[in-house]
């Protein structure tokens, strides 16, 4: 009767989640294995209502989970060595599954052995032929010992022999070889006296109860060949490497008989090979006994075989002898390397730490000894590392800092070399890429752009482009332009400061700068502002840079007079609209018999413009022809082009135009007419106009003697505003000279785009008209045409010409560096 005892193991696996249950082995049907459902953690009852039940996997169960109670009973024999063979512990993961809702469970079986299988010999009889008296006590002849299914100490064999006066048995353990059974004679045989001996070979094991297993051994006792074979050695031991090819002599047996004739001649037979794969690898020739190779060895599966070889005469009765060969299998490097990626995390952030695991691996190699060592390296060196977790693992680490503007992606190769002669390898290809990171500000191609603009330029019109770059992919490198307020630039004009942005703005995508309203070169000379060029990341970085923006001047204002000086004055001390804008009418008093030369008026006119189109010039339109009167070309001056007479007249009248050198040119025409008097009435003149110069500004010029009173008072005048005038110039130069320095030194003083003209400054000063309200510094494009010019207006206006009444001002011929 079989005593099934059920031990209940069910406990939850905080880890593995498993409930563990153990049965031993042909447990009777409907024995309770464990209280399945209330380990599950269900309420009574749960079982049936949401289906607990088990699930197959292909393979017959044999438990079941009950529907009432929701135990695991055994549903059918349980046989362990059906299910595991000779494997411990014997394990049968199943699966239960419960509905509503539905969870998956894992149950684990431990099927454990019972002494339910008896030991087996090979055959039920084995023969055997012995000599009489020739077969000396002491001789041995193996036995094949038994097998049992079961494990443990149920299948731990001992083995007694029927009782005989003849035979006993000797059993060898050893760690190194497989025990060995063999059957000695105890003393000689006489054939007459028992020519068969019947023995019982019993082999019990050590469950309780314990199992017994017989072979009947049926010695017969032979006559005459009383000489066995012997073998030189009892066991040979053989290396061969697994690389051994076929046909390889393994090793050659040699055993001799000292009978004669067919009682001498040996023949050898394999009779058992461990393990038994070996039939396949391992022929014996039986004349020779050599042992070749006819099939491939390898370390790596089978380390060591074991033969046992018999040697045989052909006497009768035949006699044999027995050797072991014993084969050791030496590990050769034919097993390269394997690298496997078990994780890998990518992409990686340009910004990750050093340290940081990308992925990781695993290195094996199924070599034994210094042929298994494995040596694992990255290539390239930089800017990743292996690091050794723990044997045959390694984590792939960043041992640099990342720029993924620089490399955006690695082929990283992770190369796997063992310690084999010569060493064998493998490599893995990793390939990692690298995401962005918001680390590059947007950088413009130019610190400053300097910008020409002509004036009354197009409201909308494009002025120039700005770009920037931004080396970051996506919303970290598109970038966005703007006019940066809070930068300090803007101009200045006849209404106070106003900021940049109400003159230009900047297209947010092309970084086109646009002109808001059309310029002017008498309201605003030079604009300076920041535009700042802003990326999209997160958080957004930005780069500034300045824009310079020269209005040039264009020829958009006609020459302006002003109150006339010298020998006469502007009708009613103001001008008067003669033919429309820009015109005028004056008198001036004139005594007959005033030498050529002499000073009768000086006309006066301003040009809101600058360089050549403030540039002025005066012609006398009427009379044409040889008059009495001519005109400076650049001074203004009306002076008599001979002798006054009284042929001339009472009155002259003149016509005079004064034009600037724009293109096209613009002009303004002032009539003067002069009153030709005896000499005490223009002193009387010049008197009565002294008298009210302090209202009209009008001086009258006494004829005769008062010529040579008015040059000496002109001459001083002149010498009074050259100083002046060159005071001012230096003070001007100067502070041109330290402003060009401080500003444009540590600057590419360039125009947009290559070859960009030079700048050339000169001081207007002594070189143009002075006639404006303030001194204008002129720079022109060395290279450039005359319409290419920039005036510079400093912030100190020129002191007003010395006082007096005569006072003789002139205008010298424009430089060189214009024409």
């Amino acid at each position: 009767v079989l005593r099934v005892v059920v031990v209940v193991q069910a406990a939850w696996s905080l880890v593995a989640g498993q409930v563990r249950y153990s049965v031993p082995e042909e447990a009777k049907a409907g024995t309770v294995v464990g209280r399945l459902s209330q380990d599950l953690g269900l309420e009574a009852g749960d079982a049936e209502s949401r289906r607990l039940r088990l699930v197959s996997q292909g393979r017959r169960a044999s438990v079941e989970v009950s529907g009432a109670s929701g135990a695991l009973v055994v549903s059918s024999r349980l046989d362990r060595e059906e299910l595991c063979g000779k494997s411990a512990p014997c394990a049968l993961r199943l699966e239960v599954l419960v509905e509503r809702p539905l969870r998956v469970f894992h149950v684990e079986l431990e099927v454990t052995d019972i002494n339910d299988n008896a030991p087996l010999f090979p055959a039920a009889r084995k023969n055997l032929s012995i000599v009489e008296f020739n077969t000396l006590p002491g001789s041995r002849f193996p036995l094949e010992g038994a097998s049992d299914a079961d494990i443990g100490a149920n299948a731990q064999l001992s083995y007694t022999l029927s009782p005989s006066e003849y035979f006993g048995l000797d059993l060898q353990r050893s760690e190194e070889y497989r025990e060995s059974l063999s059957l000695v004679l105890t003393k000689p045989l006489d054939r007459e006296t028992f020519p068969v001996h019947r023995l019982v070979l019993t082999a019990s094991d050590g469950g309780r109860p314990s199992l017994t297993g017989t072979m009947e051994l049926l010695i017969w006792v032979l006559d005459a060949n009383d000489n066995a074979p012997q073998f030189n050695q009892s066991v040979y031991k053989v290396q061969l490497p697994e690389s051994a090819a076929e046909g390889t002599l393994v090793v050659r047996v040699n055993a001799t008989d000292p009978d004669v004739g067919s009682n001498s001649e040996v023949t050898f037979t394999a009779i058992n090979i461990f393990p038994p794969k070996g039939l396949n690898i391992f022929l014996l020739n039986p004349q020779t006994g050599e042992i070749r190779l006819s099939g491939a060895l390898d370390f790596e599966d089978v380390r060591s075989y074991e033969i046992q070889i018999e040697a045989t005469d052909k006497g009768t009765p035949p006699l044999s002898g027995h050797c072991k060969v014993v084969l050791e299998v030496l590990d050769v490097n034919d097993n390269a390397p394997e690298v496997w990626v078990t994780s890998l995390s990518v992409p990686v952030p340009e910004d990750a730490a050093v340290g940081t695991v990308v992925a990781l691996l695993s290195v094996s190699d199924r070599d034994s000894g210094s042929n298994g060592r494995v040596r694992c390296a990255v290539w390239p060196a930089s800017p990743f590392g292996l690091a050794s977790t723990f044997a045959g693992s390694y984590s792939l680490v960043l041992r640099e800092a990342l720029d993924r503007e620089r490399v955006s992606e690695y082929e990283v190769e992770v190369r796997a070399e063992d310690g084999g002669s010569p060493p064998l390898r493998a490599s893995r290809g990793v390939r990692v890429p690298v995401s962005d990171v918001n680390d590059n500000a947007p950088a413009f191609a130019q610190a400053v752009y300097t910008v020409l603009a002509r004036e009354n330029n197009a409201a909308g019109a494009e002025l120039s482009r700005v770009w920037a770059r931004d080396p970051d992919e996506a919303g970290n490198g598109r970038v966005s332009y703007s006019v940066w307020e809070g930068g300090a630039g803007g101009a200045s004009s006849g209404g106070g400061w106003r900021a940049a942005s109400s003159y230009v703005s900047v297209d947010a995508e092309s970084g086109r700068l646009w002109a808001l309203r059309p310029l002017d070169y008498e309201e605003v000379q030079v604009l300076q502002f920041e535009v700042r060029a802003v990326d999209a990341g997160e958080p957004s970085l930005c780069g500034n840079a300045t824009v310079q923006v020269f209005v040039v001047d264009e020829n958009d204002n006609a020459p302006a007079l002003l109150p006339a000086s010298g020998g006469g004055a502007w009708s009613g001390s103001s001008v008067e609209a003669a033919s429309g804008p820009g015109s005028g009418s004056l008198w001036a008093w004139a005594a007959w018999g005033a030498p050529a030369g002499q000073v009768v008026a000086k006309i006066r006119a301003v040009d809101a413009d600058s360089g050549y189109n403030a540039w002025l010039r005066y012609e006398l339109w009427e009379p044409r022809g040889k008059g009495p009167f001519r005109v400076g070309l650049y001074s203004g001056e009306v002076v008599t082009a001979r002798a006054l007479e009284e042929a001339d007249g009472p009155r002259q009248r003149l016509v005079i135009v004064v034009r600037d050198h724009g293109e096209p040119s613009r002009s303004a025409t002032a009539t003067l007419s002069v009153s030709l008097v005896e000499g005490g009435e223009a002193a009387l003149a010049a008197a009565g106009s002294s008298s009210s110069s302090s209202s009209s500004g009008a001086v009258l010029r006494p004829a005769g003697g008062g010529a040579s009173a008015s040059a000496s008072a002109s001459a001083a005048t002149n010498v009074w505003l050259v100083v002046a005038i060159c005071a001012v110039s230096s003070l001007f130069l100067l502070a041109v000279v330290l402003y060009v320095a401080s500003r444009w030194a540590p600057r590419a003083a360039v125009l947009s785009g290559p070859g960009a003209a030079t700048l050339v400054c000169a001081s207007e000063v002594g070189s143009w008209s002075y006639s404006q309200r303030q001194s204008r510094s002129l720079c022109v494009a060395d290279g450039a045409g005359k319409s290419d010019l920039m005036v510079f207006s400093p912030n100190f206006p020129l002191p007003p010409p010395p006082p007096g009444p005569t006072a003789k001002e002139t205008q010298p011929e424009p430089p060189a560096l214009l024409d």
